[in-house]
């Protein structure tokens, strides 16, 4: 794959986000929501991604040798009009503001987009390539790593902690913060270790001391802080050593 062939795949996307977020006022999404296959802004959404669509087509076409022309930027464009049309109607008729079918609707849009751009290179290299990517044992590394460090880590921790954790009164906290905090904790911290970026693994312990010292001095309780302080390290280590591993066994 050519930086000129990847290049037309992110201007894909980016037109895409620019006709989600910026180009569709919420007057639209709410003529959606209500009159659904009968919302004239639906129509009006869907012509606004497929002029996008053929835009960057055409452009990418004239400045590219041996590129198709703009008969394929309109077959692209086309097939995007009518698969938006055919997700955004569907979407519509899905519970409003939940976080999976915003996700499932973004994709589904995204894997439109991956399949015309191949369509329109007219070879299947680069999804040969990606696979070959994705199953390559660095990569199925790290994302196994990616993996342990959510929930089985939480899981593992939550285990070891048990018998402190029954020793303290309820926190007053939101119902699984800790749990979501330390998943994003752990992924963080494995993060910079397979970068190498130690150093900034010290400033996130100091950052989240700082936030965690105002509650911990206002409960005065030496059991609760133990526990924070055990619970922040047990969960820091376990991120610090799979990542300080995994670098190993990468660079063997």
């Amino acid at each position: 794959m050519t930086a000129a062939e990847l290049a037309v795949l992110l201007a894909l996307l980016l037109a895409h986000l620019a006709g989600d977020f910026l180009l569709q006022p919420l007057a639209w999404v709410e003529d959606r929501q209500h009159r659904k296959h009968r919302s004239r802004h639906l129509i009006h959404h869907v012509l606004v991604h497929g002029a996008l669509t053929f835009a960057v087509l055409a452009v990418a076409g004239l400045s590219m040798a041996d590129a198709p022309g703009l008969v394929a930027a309109l077959v692209g464009a086309v097939a995007v009009i009518v698969s938006h049309w055919l997700i955004d109607l569907a979407k519509a008729r899905l519970p409003p503001g939940r976080l999976r079918w915003f996700l499932l609707d973004q994709a589904l849009h995204w894997l439109v987009l991956a399949g015309v751009w191949l369509v329109w290179l007219g070879s299947a290299r680069p999804l040969d390539a990606a696979v070959g990517w994705l199953v390559s044992p660095e990569t199925l590394g790290v994302a196994t790593a990616y993996l342990l460090v959510t929930r089985p880590a939480a899981f593992a921790i939550a285990l070891a902690m048990q018998r402190w954790s029954e020793q303290l009164s309820a926190p007053g906290t939101l119902a699984r913060a800790g749990t979501r905090i330390g998943m994003l904790e752990r992924t963080l911290v494995l993060t910079l270790a397979l970068l190498d970026q130690l150093a900034a693994v010290g400033f996130l312990l100091v950052a989240k001391s700082v936030l965690r010292f105002g509650d911990l001095r206002e409960a005065q309780d030496r059991k609760l802080t133990e526990y924070v302080l055990l619970g922040t390290l047990l969960s820091v280590t376990s991120a610090l050593l799979l990542g300080l591993v995994l670098r190993r066994l990468l660079a063997a």
